[in-house]
């Protein structure tokens, strides 16, 4: 088996890694090509071989992931269109872009997958929403589902909520990270040693999620077991309910799908 990006990103460079790391597939077999010289620089110092071409690369390879901006698509899919056969599998990680939207290519009925992964992937604790296909025991989307497991969880989603699940999944970690950034922004105008508030941030933004993922309480009731009534952390929260905080956050997601709709178009 053999494995190929097309775009060699941070996300394609995250992938790679969880399948190096999972010695899921030997290095020998695996591909790349990206119009940037420096980027399939840094897939070679990886071990992998670097194609001339993303042609040579469909050729290659029995599984090609598209790691590319949705914008660039119809240059790239017609590129490759006259080498994509019933053989191949294509594995797209672009936002807004479905599975027919590609499979419009080609005259040929190539199987197309498609994912959502996020950015920590690149430390092993990603996630990805993977599409869900009719048979999810079919060989090729285990396959697939096995390339994103090795470096992050994988919940099965159906396509028609996959521009959805952008918001959810794959957008998410910039909304924690601000979140953070809001955090120690307070404590070095608090004058609090910033190493130090961005340990004790970190930390609590770890513990709270496991707690989520790990206890036996809904998240209502992890809230009001921090919020004591009269005290500190209720008078926050009060802030944050007064500025709807939470209806901030489901207005920038849903912004968010809107835009993955846009580029669907």
């Amino acid at each position: 088996m053999k494995i190929g990006f097309i775009g060699a990103g941070n996300m394609a460079s995250a992938i790679l890694d969880g399948i190096l790391s999972g010695n899921f597939v030997e290095k020998n077999n695996i591909y790349a090509f990206d119009v940037s010289k420096e980027r399939c620089e840094i897939f070679a110092q990886k071990g992998v071989n670097i194609s001339d071409d993303s042609i040579d690369l469909v050729k290659a390879c029995d599984y090609i992931i598209l790691a590319i901006k949705p914008q660039n698509f119809p240059e790239v899919m017609t590129h490759i269109n006259d080498f994509v056969t019933e053989e191949k599998t294509l594995i797209s990680i672009a936002a807004g872009i479905s599975t027919d939207y590609i499979k419009k290519f080609f005259e040929t009925d190539v199987t197309v997958f498609r994912a959502m992964p996020n950015l920590p992937m690149v430390i092993g604790c990603g996630a990805t929403a993977l599409c869900a296909v009719d048979d999810i025991n079919d060989e090729r989307f285990l396959v697939a589902k096995k390339i994103f497991s090795l470096s992050s969880i994988v919940e099965i989603i159906p396509e028609s909520k996959m521009n959805e699940i952008i918001a959810v999944n794959g957008s998410s970690p910039a909304y924690v990270y601000l979140f953070a950034k809001s955090m120690l922004m307070y404590a070095k105008n608090a004058g609090i040693d910033e190493k130090s508030a961005l340990k004790l941030i970190t930390a609590s933004i770890k513990g709270s999620a496991e707690m989520i993922e790990k206890s036996e309480d809904d998240i209502d009731t992890l809230i009001s077991r921090v919020s004591s009534k009269g005290g500190t952390t209720l008078a926050a929260l009060d802030i944050l309910y007064k500025n709807n905080f939470s209806d901030t956050v489901v207005e920038a997601m849903e912004a968010c799908t809107k835009r993955a709709e846009e580029l669907s178009k």
